[in-house]
């Protein structure tokens, strides 16, 4: 929403918003100008404002939504409005189960480096850019979720498909609903998709859409990798493109998912025919995204890192990329759960995904979007009693004032430190970090 903000505010309208808490992201909009209330409450709606924009996260119920509601005033879903957006410029919207942000992010750096000026919204803050930026370019680089099918909204010249997996079933029935909402993204499609030929639910989808496409993966793919080699800061590859070697690439992000993320974005330049030095550089040159394996501090010989992962392919994706740089390390992981309905749904996935870890500590659910009734469906104690029959040392501790001090306690020379989730557990790695800096 941040982002979809800092857009319309090059395009000169007055904006005000809500959130249920102060963040460093609504510092930064303050600073723009932007009215931010902290607490959603009917009085913010005033009878003055001309459109309400809401995210999915919000529900019918929502005060501020039904008081627009009853004042008439006209409202559209963050999708929708983003939607408008991409009828404007040459876009290229980025799905997929995972790697949305960091493609996305990619591609930026890509067309910044062929002097393009792109503009973009993403869903995470790109290290020294920002979650979005107005370009003088032609093109616009978005993310586009599939959750409620939001990514029908939008009418991307490029579309890309990272993975498709099972996510989001408090609202599709199954994997083939799934595939289905994605073989109508890509019916919006102008003129090219780029898919991981890898993946089969990929490749069903855009086997059955007919359009041009460029493919990319590990072993298979228009466009490949060969000769990888992992190090401690950096990962290495040969791209392989159509049986030919363009080059030896070197990435400053680690594990196999992102050499595929890579490989993802620059089949999108290739695709645009922007030249391979540019490519190279905007892969090389590029510093990460707030939140994906992000190194917060180190202090007494322990690394505190947090990353945003949370489904279980990510969750073993980001401990893998670990376990390759901290080989002899002790990993402790906390994980905090991203919504009941998804815990529920992927249980077992989530109790198996800690094969890496060493020890894993889980707070309380993250609360959003679920009603009262899937609360009371399952709890965090549930996935602990999981991952500990998976063979794994696991510990409940519902807050993270209670995390932070136990980490205190246990925490040695030579331990790596995780949070990962998509709510604020982040709060643990920072407050573990200022506690141990003391």
């Amino acid at each position: 929403m941040s982002g979809l903000a800092k857009l319309l505010i090059e395009k000169k309208k007055k904006i005000s918003g809500s959130d249920k808490e102060y963040t460093p992201i609504i510092k930064k909009l303050e600073r723009k100008g932007v009215k931010i209330f902290i607490g959603q409450k009917e009085e913010n709606i005033t009878p003055d404002i001309q459109l309400v924009i809401y995210s999915h996260a919000i529900l019918p119920d929502n005060p501020e939504y039904r008081k627009a509601v009853s004042l008439k005033i006209p409202l559209l879903s963050y999708p929708e409005a983003l939607g408008l957006f991409t009828r404007e410029k040459r876009t290229i919207a980025v799905s997929g189960t995972h790697g949305k942000t960091t493609v996305s992010s990619l591609i930026v750096s890509i067309l910044s480096e062929a002097k393009m000026s792109p503009s973009f919204v993403i869903g995470g803050e790109i290290i020294g850019k920002g979650n979005s930026q107005t370009g003088k370019g032609e093109f616009l680089v978005i993310e586009a979720c599939e959750y409620k099918k939001s990514f029908l909204n939008y009418l991307p010249e490029i579309g890309v498909i990272n993975t498709i997996e099972e996510d989001h079933l408090d609202f599709y029935k199954n994997l083939k609903e799934i595939k289905e909402a994605f073989c109508n993204f890509c019916k919006n499609v102008k003129r090219f998709i780029v898919g991981w030929e890898e993946d089969r639910n990929v490749m069903d989808v855009i086997k059955k859409s007919r359009k041009e496409n460029i493919t990319f993966g590990i072993e298979k793919g228009d466009v490949r990798a060969e000769k990888i080699n992992f190090f401690k800061n950096k990962t290495t590859f040969e791209c392989i493109y159509f049986g030919k070697s363009l080059g030896k690439v070197s990435l400053k992000i680690n594990g196999y998912h992102n050499i595929l993320n890579s490989l993802s974005a620059i089949s999108v330049g290739l695709g645009l025919d922007i030249p391979w030095k540019f490519i190279k550089n905007g892969i090389e040159r590029f510093k990460g995204v707030h939140r994906r394996c992000e190194i917060v501090g180190k202090v007494n010989g322990i690394t505190i890192i947090d990353d945003y992962g949370h489904h279980p392919t990510e969750i073993k994706c980001t401990l893998s990329a670990l376990r390759n740089i901290y080989p002899e390390n002790r990993i402790i992981v906390v994980f905090q759960p991203h919504q009941y309905s998804r815990t529920r749904f992927l249980l077992e996935d989530f109790a198996s995904s800690f094969r890496d870890a060493d020890k894993v500590i889980v707070p309380d659910i993250y609360f959003v979007r679920d009603s009262l009734k899937e609360k009371k469906l399952v709890n965090a104690e549930i996935l602990v009693d999981r991952i500990r029959k998976n063979g794994k040392e696991a510990l409940y501790l519902p807050t993270f004032k209670e995390i932070i001090f136990y980490l205190k306690e246990i925490v040695k020379k030579g331990d790596v430190v995780l949070t990962i989730g998509a709510g604020p557990v982040y709060k643990v790695a920072y407050g573990l970090l200022k506690i141990l800096e003391k």
